[in-house]
């Protein structure tokens, strides 16, 4: 009876194990679709960006800004990305904030649907990268379980860092 009590502890001892390997495998997995689609949304915006920049319906000066600050965010390397996209968002506000930017803009053809494909393209940067924080929180939580320490069931990988940037939209593209 006390073999079949401990084999019994054992495999339930050994589900449980398995199953928070498993739990622990899906996070990262989550956490990787995650890091992905914020990357496809940075990457949306910059291109937004440099098409109202290209577009030829702003001023030389506001383009070549714009240009400029897309182009910086897109060259930048790991270290320095997220510098590089919080100061593209602060030309964003900078540039559409300005007086009567958006209703010039909307009255040139073709003005109405840039500033509604950037406006898309800067929420779904808000959204992603709050999908992805969240995502990097939850998995280091789960990480540092002692559990996922001790049997070091995330294997060898590095605790997930936050992405961090401004990402606040221009005031007259704020969604909330």
């Amino acid at each position: 009876m006390i073999v079949l009590i401990a084999g019994l502890v054992v495999v339930l001892t050994a589900v449980y194990i398995s199953w928070r390997a498993g739990r622990l495998d899906r996070m990262h997995i989550r956490l990787e679709l995650a890091h992905e689609a914020l990357d496809a949304a940075l990457m949306r915006r910059r291109a937004v960006v440099l098409e109202l920049a290209g577009s030829r319906l702003l001023d030389p000066a506001t383009s070549l800004v714009l240009a400029a600050a897309a182009h910086e965010a897109r060259m930048a390397g790991p270290e320095d990305r997220e510098h590089a996209e919080s100061d593209l968002s602060g030309t964003l506000r900078a540039v559409v904030d300005q007086e009567r930017f958006t209703e010039k803009l909307s009255e040139s053809p073709g003005g109405q649907a840039l500033l509604e494909e950037l406006g898309a393209a800067v929420a779904k940067v808000v959204y992603s990268r709050r999908f992805y924080n969240s995502a990097v929180g939850v998995t280091r939580t789960a990480q540092r379980r002692w559990l996922a320490r001790v049997l070091r069931l995330a294997g060898h990988t590095e605790y997930p860092q936050f992405f961090e940037i401004d990402d606040n939209p221009p005031a007259t593209m704020a969604t909330e």
